[in-house]
């Protein structure tokens, strides 16, 4: 089942007895972690959830201690739990040695791995792929985050209008701990009995202002690697985790892309502002950015996001924080010609009208070697900016 879907399944049937939460939104994660917590808290009844709740992590226990706490009996209670984080850790020889309780766990134990992703060769994921219920914690996809903004904004008492849904879904696309921080900020600043409009999810983010990663990709688009070099100081001053700020800027290229791709084909301003996740009210902003990607552009950035990746991931001796300077300043100073892109609402101009201007008498010829046309393709190589 998706993450959104559990509150639905546990009200339905009660905690099951084996769980696998899986997926890369940590968010979501620890939501349906929580979720599952309190339907055994809630059966075990007020003060009795720590006598028949134990922790394990996958890089520092044994399956006999799992085993163990998953085979005690209850007090006083229904059912206990057992929660095992990092279940991607867990050594081989552990994984075998839990198969047996996988394919038969016990009615009175809800035992819940939890998984960044797991090792689909490995006879223990395979087993419980098989056995327990799966609990999908990957990515939402664009249709879900809207349903998935306004549970959490009910859950916190915020009542938000559709133009402020269209924002807060689209910092989704950075994280959904990004939106989840944001709707806190809201319940603290809206009054009571007020509904939060676009202004006010602007206003909130005024603690952070121009450290978003629409603002990162306007200052590479305008050429402009101070602003870029400052916003990513922010971000990190804030405690954003690198290969986050990293995974933002490619989602943004991603969608840019799609956005040159679309237009391309004639997509209407509705059309991209539905495809693309973007309040309609943002778009034209969006659009005006566009000119300043050209397509080689782009090809040269995915390069060099590829070889950031793998230097954060220990590929590099430099710092985090020189890996993603380093890349900034590549991406920010390729001092391409802008591509002359539609702004929204108008097609793309087509060439002029009428035979070409003629040289007036008497006026030389321009000398060879002055008028030749530059060159908007070069070749990137190594992850390096082409030359000026």
């Amino acid at each position: 089942m998706k993450a959104l879907e559990l509150d639905q399944a546990l009200r339905k049937t009660g905690p099951a007895s084996l769980y696998l939460i899986a997926g890369e939104e940590d968010l979501l994660r620890d939501q349906s972690v929580a979720r599952i917590k309190a339907a055994v808290a809630t059966e075990a009844g007020e003060g009795l959830e720590a006598f028949n709740s134990d922790l394990f992590y996958g890089d520092e226990t044994e399956a006999a201690e799992i085993l163990a706490c998953a085979g005690s009996v209850s007090v006083f209670a229904p059912r206990r739990l057992v929660l095992v984080k990092g279940a991607e850790k867990l050594p081989a020889r552990e994984t075998e040695a839990l198969l047996p309780y996988v394919k038969s766990p016990s009615e009175s134990t809800t035992l819940v791995f939890v998984a960044a992703k797991l090792d689909g060769r490995l006879k223990f994921s395979q087993a419980l792929k098989e056995r327990a219920v799966l609990v999908d914690c990957s990515a939402l996809p664009p249709s879900q985050v809207g349903d998935w903004v306004r549970q959490e904004a009910n859950r916190l008492g915020v009542r938000l209008t559709e133009d402020a849904i269209d924002l807060l879904k689209e910092l989704a696309g950075e994280s959904l701990n990004t939106v989840r921080r944001e709707l806190e900020k809201l319940a603290a600043y809206v009054p009571t009995g007020q509904v939060a409009g676009p202004e006010a999810v602007e206003a909130v983010r005024g603690g952070q202002p121009g450290a978003s990663v629409f603002d990162l990709t306007a200052a590479i688009g305008g050429r402009d690697p101070g602003r870029a070099l400052r916003i990513l100081a922010r971000n990190l001053e804030t405690g954003e985790a690198p290969l986050r700020i990293l995974g933002s800027l490619v989602w943004q290229y991603r969608r840019i892309w799609k956005a040159k791709d679309l237009m391309k084909q004639g997509e209407s301003d509705a059309g991209l502002a539905r495809a693309l996740g973007i309040p309609p009210f943002r778009l034209r902003e969006f659009v005006g950015q566009l000119r300043y990607f050209s397509e080689p552009h782009l090809q040269a950035a995915f390069r060099m996001f590829l070889e950031t990746d793998s230097n954060l991931k220990g590929g590099s001796a430099g710092s985090p924080e020189r890996v993603l300077e380093t890349l900034l300043l590549a991406l920010s100073t390729d001092a391409r010609e802008p591509d002359a892109g539609r702004q929204p609402g108008r097609h793309p101009a087509g060439p002029p009208a009428g035979p070409p201007p003629q040289r007036p008498a008497g006026t030389p010829a321009p000398r060879s070697g002055k008028t030749k046309p530059i060159q908007t393709v070069r070749t990137v190589r190594s992850g390096k900016a082409p030359p000026r």
